[in-house]
């Protein structure tokens, strides 16, 4: 059996969106490198908020929100990932930091895991750095601790060698591994993936009007399928090989059609239609394909009414 590694998802939502594409790829290649996924939701920690990345405070969610958004990303990413038990032979580990967290008393952490963190080390984090001029509350401040608690108790219970994240989650994860070889004498592992941004230097997965979400009904396979579309010639390259399964002779002759044949956009369709296939189903990218071909050449008559409606509905 190939070691286990962990990604966490934070509940802000009740759906993903296509900034959590790269991370749910990730663990795909990771899989097929013969790693066994441990997929983790953080419902305790999506009570906290994360301050990597973020600018100013996060507004704290409820617990019945958390708990109702924890319920929809598991079902969501159980159409990725065949989760079970390590006795069922399952290929992958659903786990929701809620359940060990709620059992730990402040004394407890305050005791037994505060002692291994220094303040120093803690300030010198870079997503406490970010925030240090425009403050970070305490509660904010405490994140780091819970998601290295995470990933101590993963490595006890289940031999969790290696946490992998975006790379705006390095201090997050390198506490972890600090908190893993000061406690336990052992040597834990970090792997970032790219932090996906636009041009202008903000996160990767919203448009003009929003997130563009992986459920299906907040944005229609049409909208999610025009959101890749749009992809720039600067960005498409690098997107196929982050977010696709191409081999990397397919994506080198995309490569050279975008050098030649800019205009008729032969990259991004590829791109589009591989994301679309990814998320929901085959049949919903065959669609997205139709509608915005019609579209592109003014055949908005040659649409049916359901055609029409994912049009207008579901906008990303």
């Amino acid at each position: 059996e190939g070691g286990r590694f962990y990604i966490g998802f934070d509940p802000t939502a009740e759906s993903l969106h296509a900034g959590s594409l790269l991370p749910i790829v990730f663990i795909r290649r990771l899989e097929m490198a013969g790693l066994r996924p441990i997929v983790l939701v953080g419902g305790a920690t999506g009570l906290i908020g994360d301050p990597s990345g973020k600018s100013q405070e996060r507004n704290l969610l409820d617990p019945k929100t958390v708990q109702k958004n924890v319920a929809g990303l598991k079902k969501q990413l159980s159409s990725f990932f065949q989760f079970g038990s390590i006795l069922s032979g399952g290929k992958a580990l659903f786990v929701n930091n809620y359940d060990w967290l709620k059992n730990i008393s402040l004394a407890e952490i305050l005791g037994d895991i505060g002692r291994y963190f220094t303040i120093s080390e803690m300030i010198s984090k870079e997503s406490v750095q970010k925030r240090m001029a425009t403050g970070i509350s305490f509660t904010e401040f405490s994140y780091m601790i819970l998601q290295a608690i995470d990933f101590l108790n993963l490595y006890k219970k289940y031999n969790c060698f290696l946490q992998a994240g975006a790379s705006d989650q390095w201090g997050n994860i390198t506490a972890g591994i600090e908190l893993i070889k000061k406690k336990l004498g052992k040597e834990a592992l970090g792997l970032t993936m790219p932090l996906v941004t636009k041009a202008d230097g903000t996160k990767y997965g919203k448009s003009e009007s929003g997130a563009v979400w992986l459920d299906a009904k907040l944005t229609s396979p049409y909208h999610f399928y025009q959101f890749w579309i749009n992809v720039d010639d600067v960005s498409v390259v690098k997107f196929l090989k982050y977010y696709t399964f191409l081999s990397l002779e397919e994506i080198k002759k995309l490569e050279e059609l975008v050098a030649k044949e800019p205009e008729k956009r032969e990259a991004q369709k590829v791109l589009a239609r591989e994301m679309t296939e990814f998320v929901p189903e085959k049949k919903a990218a065959e669609s997205a394909e139709k509608i915005s071909r019609l579209l592109f050449l003014g055949k908005v008559k040659d649409l049916g009414e359901g055609e029409l409606s994912e049009v207008f509905s579901g906008s990303a």
